[in-house]
């Protein structure tokens, strides 16, 4: 996967925004304000492509025991997100899209009610 394919999945989430809040080179995907992928751009330029996702606790623990592509990442809570080498080939993209579609998902299971009242109105 490029980072193309995976900008415009995650864009096309609902509530989905792209920002850069900590820096030009980490590129950041929200629903509503709250972090669900995470990709430094430079390793991509540098064709070490790697996103960081939110993830539930014990599937965490699971992905890391079952595949060498996905670790505890830097600067995160390594018990509630991944960081997944995407230029290994390990990871197939539908199974990348399956756990994007599992950070959003577990983000906006975190919001309020009013927030995902808001985002089911959007």
């Amino acid at each position: 996967m490029n980072i193309e394919q995976i900008r415009n999945y995650c864009i096309s989430k609902k509530g989905s925004t792209e920002e850069f809040p900590f820096d030009e080179d980490t590129l950041v995907f929200k629903v509503l304000g709250k972090m669900f992928l995470m990709a430094p751009l430079k390793k991509w330029e540098q064709g070490e492509a790697t996103i960081t996702l939110k993830c539930d606790p014990e599937y965490t623990v699971e992905l890391r025991e079952q595949y060498e592509s996905i670790y505890a990442g830097p600067y995160v809570s390594n018990k509630h997100w991944n960081t997944m080498d995407l230029y290994k080939g390990e990871l197939q993209p539908p199974f990348v899209l399956k756990l994007i579609d599992h950070s959003y998902n577990m983000v906006v299971k975190g919001m309020t009610k009013k927030m995902r009242d808001t985002l089911s109105n959007l």
